[in-house]
């Protein structure tokens, strides 16, 4: 079920164009990375999405409603925190919940203590945000982005500034509200966030698509699979494996470009012919050897 549905933005501002050719659409249950370098137009596109800004060309759509025929149905159920949570510090996280709820109907007490334990604050929602870690505070602002039980949630840099114990539970945190069936739009440039948060990466460059694909995909660099096979010695192999297209890594191994299926062909082969085959692995390319093969570090001008 399609939450979100972009089609064919475009943000120019006088005649310089920000964005453009945008097109993408975010499931329900999704967590969809917007992945690209900064100055790339990520949060360009999250203010178009939230009607922070106006549209040049192009239109989207929320829960089927468009966002400037019909903005109040089409943003009621989104939540979202864009660069920072905007929070009163010198109040205590249920007053700062407090205050959010009453922008909405009827979010009882109830709901605000519910947000609270979904988040990990319970503990300390009645002490001041000034008391708060960093992380506490983004934790807070996602309270205050799902208090209204949205279905679409739009994080931009949900992880930025955080140490290693506030990045895992805000990890965990997304996940979770993803498996309540909430579709997730996140904008960030941390590739290790993305490998781990995201079923689907969404790449911009000089305010463009470079690509919408699932990790696996987007880490497949070439559209081969490569295996590296481990042998006593690589010599004389240009007649053994004429039929498959191969390169020498160094003086034991070499990289064969196949199918899962020729594996056990091409070992065979090897041993047949008197090669000892130590061992044979997938190789696997991190996101930031994908990220930078497709995206570069290409910023707008």
């Amino acid at each position: 079920m399609k939450v979100l549905e972009c089609n064919n933005l475009k943000k120019q501002v006088k005649n310089k164009i920000i964005v453009q050719d945008i097109s993408f659409s975010v499931n329900k249950g999704d967590v969809v990375g917007l992945l690209g370098p900064n100055g790339a137009g990520k949060t360009t596109i999250i203010k178009l999405i939230l009607g922070l800004i106006k549209i040049s060309e192009g239109s989207i759509f929320i829960n089927g409603y468009n966002i400037e025929k019909d903005f109040v149905k089409a943003i009621e159920k989104v939540g979202a925190i864009v660069e920072s949570p905007d929070l009163y510090m010198y109040l205590s996280g249920y007053d700062n919940l407090k205050i959010t709820a009453n922008n909405y109907k009827d979010i009882s007490k109830d709901r605000i203590l519910e947000v609270a334990k979904i988040v990990g604050l319970d503990n300390r929602i009645k002490d001041k945000v000034s008391t708060y870690s960093l992380g506490m505070r983004q934790r807070l602002g996602i309270a205050e982005a799902i208090i209204n039980r949205p279905e679409l949630l739009i994080l931009d840099e949900p992880t930025n500034g955080l140490d290693i114990e506030g990045t895992i539970e805000m990890r965990n945190l997304i996940k979770s509200l993803s498996n309540q069936g909430i579709a997730i739009l996140i904008s960030s440039h941390n590739l290790t966030e993305i490998d781990n948060l995201c079923n689907r990466i969404i790449a911009i460059k000089n305010g463009k698509m470079v690509t919408d694909e699932t990790i696996d995909k987007f880490k497949q660099i070439s559209n081969e699979s490569s295996y590296i096979f481990e042998l006593n010695n690589i010599d004389n192999l240009d007649k053994i494996l004429q039929n498959y297209k191969f390169e020498k890594i160094d003086k034991n191994k070499i990289r064969v470009y196949i199918s899962k299926e020729n594996v056990s062909e091409i070992t065979q082969k090897l041993l047949t012919n008197n090669y000892q085959v130590y061992s044979v692995k997938e190789e696997q390319f991190t996101s930031e050897e994908a990220f930078i093969k497709k995206v570069g570090e290409n910023k707008i001008d």
